[in-house]
């Protein structure tokens, strides 16, 4: 008689549909509040992230599509140059500036150049700068998509504690007793979940854009280093052709 006693104003909250969400959410202790204000900033923070990623990676994959369809097309380094400054967000370009300056300290921008060790390193400097650079800010989603379970599950534990806590005060098993801590529970799971599910998605996705653009630059720097590893193939032909300029073309 004490269950169905209790039984009835529960059924009752329920039938209210969406109501039903905002009674809880006004009974909801402070605990689970806590919970649920940390799960939003998370989740907030999780978004800007994800967002500002989606940008990144969109204009970096389009750049770069760009800049070799530009490189492979010209027949001068400083052709190269001249339009890799429409390109800064491609790795593929910041890679090439650095070796271009490493070249023009070597050779004053023309001939083939002296030694090909620092444009090997420099390359190897850039392309790391360029992925790191777009590394940046994922740990932070890797940690939320981790954690936000678990801060969930803070709450539900803590939930399921309130309930108990309400059988005892309560004297008895009723409904009425335990409702409120496990409703606190369920809220505070379903939120870690919401979080966490969005952040493990993107990282995923974020990690494997990552490796292609890696990939993408590993073989440009090997293309550009080639290029300028046969300007001195080149150079008898092209002296004859074209005059002192002749060193600057990659064929």
């Amino acid at each position: 008689m004490q269950a169905d006693s209790g039984a009835a104003p529960v059924s009752a909250t329920l039938a209210q549909g969406p109501g039903a969400l905002m009674d809880m959410m006004n009974n909801i202790g402070p605990i689970a509040l806590f919970v649920l204000a940390v799960l939003l900033l998370a989740s907030l923070y999780s978004w800007t992230v994800i967002l500002g990623k989606i940008s990144t990676f969109g204009r970096a994959t389009k750049e770069s599509r760009n800049f070799i369809r530009a490189f492979r097309k010209a027949t001068r380094l400083q052709e190269v140059a001249t339009v890799a400054d429409n390109f800064k967000r491609s790795p593929l370009a910041q890679v090439f500036m650095e070796v271009y300056e490493t070249y023009k300290r070597q050779t004053g921008g023309s001939g083939p150049p002296r030694n090909l060790t620092p444009l090997e390193r420099s390359a190897q400097t850039a392309a790391s700068e360029s992925i790191t650079s777009l590394e940046r800010r994922m740990t932070w989603l890797a940690t939320i998509a981790a954690t936000s379970p678990f801060v969930g599950l803070f709450g539900t534990v803590m939930g399921v504690v309130d309930a108990f806590h309400g059988l005892g005060t309560a004297g008895a098993a009723t409904l009425r007793a335990v409702a409120p801590g496990i409703s606190e529970a369920l809220i505070t799971t379903a939120a870690g979940l919401f979080v966490a599910v969005p952040a493990v998605v993107a990282y995923n996705q974020f990690t494997a854009r990552i490796r292609v653009l890696a990939s993408a630059t590993d073989d440009f720097c090997r293309e550009l280093l080639n290029a300028l590893e046969e300007i001195p193939v080149r150079v008898p032909g092209a002296a004859r052709a074209s005059g002192p300029e002749a060193p600057q073309e990659r064929g």
